[in-house]
């Protein structure tokens, strides 16, 4: 059992006693605890993937305050996984379905909404503010700013990600254990990993992750059982596997003093000879031959495509390299993606075998989304 965070809060209403009949017959939670829960204050950072089900269960467990931070707004492709959304939201703040859903689940549950992004300005703010902040963002920048305005505010933060078909979680609590820079000490390159818009993700896993993220922050609240401080959950769908790990505190790494720089640039090489952007583009297909290597899957090329490239997807490409190029006389090549991640991860590969005597291969910055915005004004997503 942990310490408590938020006091208790009366009087109940016999409408409140009904609602939360099943939490308050819970050994370890009951009358105090529920009360422990409607006074409670949670920061959950993003309304997307992992956003919508945390959301979803605290609202329904009667949270005191619920904040929720992010600047998105609803796109097509965000409806296969985050369930607070709907298809009439498409174009609208991730953070109002947040609102609409207490409205209709738990009118009680006050809601803060952020349409901001977290960052160095607002997050020691917005943690000193909270008991308990939920990290469900989906970048390497802004969980390690969570993690270190957490040790600053030694405000407990849990923590979560998805990829594909596997997902983790922690408890990073600065007031009795380890925090993420004790296993993990330095925020990795921007592309090290692929992004789920790059690399896909499991709708469902969201559900897992996410609601598992919000049952450590009701225990945290309540003090029933035993947080993931200290452990890492980890679960692979394919096989329903789940490993804990077990971390400590790093005797030898320096205490968080103040918040850094979390904007990391690409480890790629990005210059004239790595990247084009959209116009250089369209000029060095006015003036040469040009090999426009789409390296996708096939059906993004259905919803996507720039008129005369050729489909060799990057897994082909990395098996053959240079020789599945060679079999064309073009003069330039030019590898594009959907957003020129990984057409830039493919073109830096391949300029480290570069043979001799053959032009460099370039990444289209942006890619086939960014070139359709930019030359012909059409907005694609997914």
């Amino acid at each position: 059992m942990t310490a408590k965070l938020a006091p208790p809060r009366a009087p109940r209403s016999p409408a409140q006693l009904a609602r939360y009949t099943r939490h308050l017959s819970l050994p370890g939670v009951g009358v105090e605890g529920q009360e422990r829960i409607a006074n409670a204050k949670v920061l959950v950072v993003g309304a997307g993937g992992l956003g919508s089900p945390i959301a979803s269960y605290l609202i329904a467990a009667g949270i005191g305050q619920l904040s929720v931070i992010d600047p998105d707004t609803v796109e097509l492709s965000n409806l296969q996984r985050q369930t607070v959304h709907r298809e009439t939201d498409q174009g609208q703040l991730k953070v109002a379905s947040v609102r609409r859903l207490a409205d209709e689940l738990n009118s009680e549950v006050s809601v803060r909404l952020y349409a901001q992004r977290l960052d160095a300005s607002n997050a020691l703010e917005l943690f000193a503010e909270h008991d308990v902040v939920i990290d469900g963002s989906d970048n390497f920048a802004t969980r390690y700013l969570s993690n270190d305005a957490a040790e600053l505010t030694r405000t407990p933060l849990v923590w979560g990600t998805i990829f594909q078909y596997s997902g983790q979680v922690s408890v990073f609590d600065p007031r009795v254990g380890p925090m993420l820079r004790d296993i993990f000490p330095d925020l990795p390159e921007a592309d090290s990993v692929p992004s789920c818009a790059e690399g896909g993700v499991f709708g469902a896993l969201c559900g897992v992750i996410g609601s598992l993220m919000a049952t450590e922050a009701l225990k945290l609240i309540t003090g029933v059982g035993k947080p993931l401080s200290g452990k890492l959950w980890l679960y692979d769908a394919l096989d329903a596997s789940v490993r804990i790990l077990t971390f400590a505190r790093d005797p030898y790494r320096a205490a968080v003093t103040e918040l850094g720089e979390y904007a990391v640039a690409s480890c790629a090489v990005s210059d004239s000879a790595q990247e084009l952007d959209a116009s250089e583009f369209e000029l060095l297909r006015a003036n040469q031959e040009v090999l426009v290597l789409d390296v996708r899957q096939g059906w993004e090329r259905e919803l996507a495509v720039i008129p005369g490239s050729v489909h060799l997807p990057l897994e082909r490409l990395a098996n053959e390299g240079w020789r599945e190029i060679e079999r064309y006389s073009a003069t330039e090549t030019v590898i594009v993606c959907k957003t020129g991640v990984r057409s830039l991860r493919a073109a830096t590969e391949l300029n480290e075998a570069l043979p001799e005597g053959r032009a460099r291969v370039r990444s289209l910055r942006g890619g086939t989304l960014g070139w359709l915005a930019e030359i012909h004004h059409e907005i694609v997503t997914y």
